[in-house]
C-alpha cells in the first residue's frame, strides 16, 4: 500500500498550479493535477486527468475514484472590467471557476479526506479590493468565506482549510493582453511573486508543521499590503 500523501491539484497544466505540482513532487507526494491540457510533468508520481472545470456538473463524478489526503484549487482566470461597463459572462465564469468549483471539489472530497487532511485554495491579495477588478476580487474574497466555514467544520477531524493570496504573480495570467488597462503594480520588494514562492507556503500548510493554523489567508504580497 502506497503511504506516500497524495494531492489532487487544479490548474496543473501552468502557473502557480504548475509551481505547486513541482514541488509537492520534489517533496515526495504522489500528485493528480487537474487541467485541460496535460501538465509538463514526466513524473511516475504524476497522474494528469483532463478535466474542463467550466462543465460543474460533471466533476463529482470525475474525481468519484480520487481518495487524496490533500486538495489544492490553483485553478484561476482573470477578467477586468470597470464599473459602468461590466461584462456579466465574465463575472460568472470567474465565479463558477474560483467559488463553484471550489464548492464542488470540497463537497465531493471532503467526506474521503483522512484524519489531517489538507485543503488550500489559491485566493489574491485583491480580495480586499482593486479597482477595476471588482468581480475577480468578489470571487476571491468569496474563497476566503468558505475557507473559514469548512474549517470550523472540520477541524473535529484535524482537517485544515486555508487560502494562499499572493500578489501579482510571474505567471501567463500576468501578460494577459486583456488587462492592458489595469496593468500590475509592482510589489514595493521590486519585483513580482515568483510561482515557486506560492508553491513553497502551500507546501507548508500541506506539512504536519502547519496542523494547527487553519480558517486562515496567507497573504504574500512583496509588502504590496503595507
Amino acid at each position: 500500500m502506497d503511504k506516500r500523501p497524495y494531492a489532487l491539484v487544479t490548474g496543473a497544466s501552468s502557473g502557480i498550479g504548475a509551481a505547486i505540482v513541482e514541488r509537492l513532487l520534489r517533496d515526495g507526494w504522489r500528485v493528480t493535477g487537474i487541467s485541460r491540457r496535460p501538465g509538463p510533468f514526466d513524473h511516475p508520481a504524476f497522474d494528469h486527468l483532463s478535466l474542463d472545470l467550466s462543465d460543474v456538473d460533471g466533476i463529482a463524478n470525475a474525481v468519484a475514484g480520487i481518495a487524496p489526503t490533500a486538495l489544492v484549487h490553483a485553478a484561476g482566470m482573470l477578467k477586468v472590467g470597470q464599473l459602468g461597463s461590466l461584462d456579466h459572462d465574465d463575472g460568472a465564469a470567474m465565479w463558477r471557476l474560483h467559488v463553484d468549483v471550489a464548492e464542488r471539489l470540497a463537497d465531493a472530497l471532503a467526506p474521503r479526506l483522512p484524519q489531517g487532511g489538507r485543503i488550500v485554495f489559491i485566493g489574491s491579495r485583491t480580495a480586499s479590493g482593486a479597482a477595476g477588478r471588482g468581480q475577480y476580487a468578489a470571487t476571491k474574497a468569496a474563497l476566503v468565506a468558505l475557507a473559514r466555514s469548512w474549517a470550523i467544520e472540520l477541524a473535529p477531524r484535524g482537517v485544515t482549510v486555508n487560502v494562499v493570496a499572493p500578489a501579482a504573480t510571474e505567471t501567463p495570467m500576468l501578460k494577459d493582453p486583456t488587462r492592458a488597462n489595469v496593468a500590475p503594480k509592482l510589489p514595493p520588494i521590486g519585483r513580482f511573486i515568483r510561482p515557486e514562492e506560492v508553491a513553497g507556503a502551500v507546501a507548508f500548510l500541506l506539512s504536519a508543521d502547519a496542523a494547527a493554523i487553519t480558517g486562515q489567508q496567507l497573504v504574500i504580497c512583496g509588502g504590496s499590503s503595507l
